[in-house]
């Protein structure tokens, strides 16, 4: 049996299982975040945030798979009766995208329903989400990365019924230097505003409020940002002040089988020391706030 503090891993996504009083955590191995191979996904399961078994494989790549490395950030949706993982990928001399796998249980394995990314070829990108509207329309909402495009950006792309293509062309939402405690980094002598890690979620009002992560005086930083029409095109404006500015970020939010709001992330930002986290959330009458 492991504890949180045994499990190395980054950008952890919790997933309740209501019918199996299991909760199932997927997350991109920590060895691998930064190596020039990766190999696969984990998850774990658990009935107390606290204690897990595995890890297990949820996938590993079919012969011939385009990508060799980045697994990163893995999400698991349930849409439609299936299980949908959403999961970035990349390799040399292609860039960095979202791609989207099915499976028929939360344990996988998870297969490719896409041949290739489903974000722009040509743009360096992660971290897509899935969003659907109040029309059921399916959409991924994923970042345009800082490393090609200088100040990272969040985009919207409506999906097929059936998840597998995209359609029409990206919309940008916002820019990462809109938010006012975002602050620029240099890594290995770029600069950048980084945005990371979008998830939405829906308040008692049916208004959509998204996370997402960037940096701060307080090292990696979970700020909010809603909009202003209600409509995922927006326009958004940003929040103030940042929901979780500890060294603590690549969030999503999910309910404790007893009604608990929770918001997952791994902390510190530095490799090898990443650890999932779970912390109580309480619902304001427009936003959101650490419950502790």
């Amino acid at each position: 049996m492991l504890k949180n503090t045994d499990i190395h891993i980054r950008d952890p996504f919790v997933l309740p299982i209501i019918e199996e009083n299991t909760y199932y955590l997927y997350g991109t191995r920590g060895s691998e975040t930064w190596a020039d191979a990766a190999f696969g996904t984990d998850y774990y399961t658990g009935t107390d945030l606290q204690n897990w078994e595995g890890p297990f494989p949820a996938f590993t790549p079919p012969e011939g798979f385009w990508s060799d490395r980045n697994y990163w950030a893995p999400e698991v949706h349930v849409y439609r009766g299936r299980y949908y993982m959403f999961m970035t990928f990349k390799a040399v001399g292609m860039c960095r995208g979202t791609q989207i796998l099915i499976a028929d249980t939360p344990k996988g394995p998870f297969l490719p329903i896409s041949d290739g990314p489903v974000t722009p070829r040509d743009w360096e990108c992660l971290d897509g989400t899935l969003f659907v509207d109040s029309n059921d329309q399916p959409w991924m909402i994923f970042c345009h990365e800082w490393v090609q495009v200088g100040n990272g950006e969040v985009c919207a792309l409506r999906l097929s019924e059936d998840l597998a293509s995209s359609i029409g062309q990206p919309h940008l939402l916002f820019r990462a230097s809109e938010a006012p405690w975002a602050q620029e980094i240099d890594s290995k002598g770029r600069k950048g505003y980084v945005t990371d890690g979008p998830y939405m979620y829906q308040l008692a009002s049916g208004e959509p409020i998204m996370l997402w992560s960037s940096f701060s005086a307080g090292g990696y930083t979970v700020g909010i940002a809603k909009t202003t029409t209600g409509d995922i095109l927006g326009p958004w404006e940003q929040l103030p002040e940042p929901l979780y500015a500890g060294d603590g970020g690549h969030c999503m939010i999910f309910r404790t089988f007893e009604g608990q709001l929770n918001v997952a992330y791994h902390r510190p930002n530095a490799t090898p020391n990443e650890r999932p986290f779970f912390v109580p959330l309480r619902e304001t009458e427009s936003s959101l706030e650490i419950a502790e």
